[in-house]
């Protein structure tokens, strides 16, 4: 059974950057090669998709992070990425990746926490 691990995540001030990272651990190529998605849930928040990777590595984003975040993927690594800029305290969730459809179990995410 595949597993997905978060990291990358930490505090940081607003306009700050974080790069996360996810590998899908146990997975072999032919799972990975998917549409992968980040998600974020923040407190009291349902889970939302912010961004998407399809396999041949075309992008899509959620207007709320839109020219300011950049999703990525390492097929060979079975990595995802999720390189975040000018961070903002409304950014403030808890992080996971997941594939768009016949999504996994979800990991323990990673949590990212901007301050004003």
């Amino acid at each position: 059974q595949a597993r997905l691990v978060e990291s990358g995540g930490g505090l940081v001030q607003a306009g700050g950057s974080l790069k996360l990272s996810c590998v899908a651990s146990g997975m072999i190529t032919s799972e990975f090669n998917n549409d992968w998605g980040w998600y974020r849930q923040a407190p009291g928040q349902e889970r939302e998709l912010v961004a998407t990777i399809t396999v041949r590595g075309n992008t899509d984003y959620a207007d709320s992070v839109k020219g300011r975040f950049t999703i990525s993927r390492d097929n060979r690594r079975k990595k995802v990425y999720f390189e975040m800029t000018n961070l903002r305290p409304e950014d403030t969730a808890v992080y996971y990746c997941n594939r768009v459809s016949n999504r996994l179990d979800w990991g323990q995410g990673t949590q990212v926490t901007v301050s004003s």
